[in-house]
Order: structure tokens, then C-alpha cells, then sequence
């Protein structure tokens, strides 16, 4: 990684995280596959001269948006969009626990400037084993993806008309950072 020795604050202001969910069933045609992406989050990078040596993120789930829905019968609304978050902030207890946190334990080099990034990843109160696979597009741009399984983390997934539309259990998690011009960290 390309980053500059020492301590990095990463937020929205360089890069995204979305989240993608998939729909499923008998009434699967009825429902939107959605793009959700957090509006805040933060991020604290650690850099020595082998590499990257810590990673930990926090996202505030309760600033989630609907910011796409393909298929379904028509096309969302914004008010869709409005409810649809609602009922996925009720889904994840975002009263009870407004964050979301990983905490990276092991950074396994691969090709490119990319590799794996494993951790824990903290949501809904119950800790879980989690892997993000990294990749370098360009230069100091990354682009992490992994996938969070809601059943792991005693999350029902949303279903509707009475089970004929449900979520698929596995949610895609991408992130995409651009890591250009940090300075020598704090």
C-alpha cells in the first residue's frame, strides 16, 4: 500500500460504503435489488514502512440511504427509498446499536497492492469473524469487497407478502478509497 507512514483518518470524503442486497422467492420479480450506501463513517488506517499494520472503521448504520433499486415492477420513489431504510434501520436495532465495527487482526499481501484484510466485524452486538479481499485499480485507489451473511449475526432478513419476497441472507459489502495526497499522518 501506498500510503505514507503513520496514522490516517479515512471518511467519506475519500471513498464509499455500500452495501448491495439481493432479492429472492416466489414474488422475487415484485421487489427491487437495492444499493445502500453509508453516509457516515470513519476509518483509522496505521502505516509503517512493511506495510499496512492496523485498520479499524466504525459506521453509523443509522445514516444509511437507498440510493438505487433495480427490477421490480416499478421503479422506487423516493418515499420507497425512505421506507425501505426505516424498516432496515428497525431490522438492524439501530436504536439499540447505532454502529457497526471492524476491527482488522491479519493483512495478507497478494498481487498488485492488493490482498486480504481480516478481522472482526461488530454489528447488532454480536462479534464475527470478517475478510475483506482488497484490490488496486489504479494507483492509491483500493476497492474492498466481502460479504456479510445477516443469519451470522442473528438478523432475519426482511421478507414480505408473506415469505414470497425475501432478502437474500448474503449481503455484498464494497468500499472504495482513495488513499492520493495523505499527508505524513498525525
Amino acid at each position: 500500500m501506498s500510503a505514507p507512514a503513520g496514522r490516517h483518518a479515512i471518511g467519506p470524503d475519500r471513498g464509499r460504503v455500500l452495501l448491495r442486497t439481493y432479492r429472492q422467492g416466489l414474488a422475487a420479480s415484485a421487489g427491487h435489488d437495492l444499493v445502500v450506501e453509508f453516509a457516515r463513517w470513519s476509518a483509522e488506517l496505521t502505516v509503517d514502512g512493511s506495510g499496512v499494520t492496523g485498520l479499524t472503521a466504525v459506521l453509523d448504520v443509522t445514516s444509511f440511504t437507498v440510493v438505487e433499486g433495480t427490477g421490480g415492477v416499478k421503479p422506487l420513489s423516493d418515499r420507497d427509498k425512505r421506507e425501505i431504510a426505516a424498516t432496515a434501520r428497525k431490522q438492524l436495532s439501530s436504536d439499540r446499536f447505532p454502529e457497526a465495527r471492524f476491527a482488522a487482526t491479519a493483512f495478507t499481501p497478494g498481487e498488485s497492492g492488493g490482498g486480504t484484510v481480516s478481522g472482526t466485524l461488530t454489528l447488532v452486538g454480536r462479534e464475527r469473524p470478517f475478510a475483506l479481499t482488497v484490490a488496486s485499480p489504479a494507483d492509491e485507489r483500493y476497492h474492498a469487497s466481502g460479504q456479510v451473511v445477516q443469519s451470522e449475526f442473528g438478523i432475519k432478513p426482511y421478507s414480505g407478502f408473506f415469505g414470497a419476497l425475501k432478502l437474500r441472507d448474503a449481503v455484498d459489502v464494497e468500499i472504495d478509497v482513495d488513499l492520493s495526497g495523505l499527508g505524513g499522518g498525525w
